[in-house]
């Protein structure tokens, strides 16, 4: 199911709302007017700062990896 963010039209309040279906009409939960506004939302991605878990357990080494793993020329 998709969050989405809206701003009220009445009292320009911002929020977030998880949308269960396209036929449900949102209400802004300050005011509850159903004058919304769709906002364009950036998209959620997690991103891990550790290195590849396979990546990170190979031995030290000049060579460049020639695949995933160990290997090394």
């Amino acid at each position: 199911m998709p969050i989405f963010e809206y701003q009220c039209q009445s009292c320009e309040s911002e929020f977030e709302l998880l949308i269960r279906s396209r036929e449900s009409q949102p209400a802004c939960p300050d005011c509850g007017s159903d004058e919304l506004d769709k906002l364009i939302s950036a998209p959620s991605a997690h991103v891990s700062t550790g290195g590849l878990p396979i990546a990170s357990s190979c031995p030290p080494s000049d060579a460049p990896p020639c695949g995933p793993g160990c290997c090394r020329r």
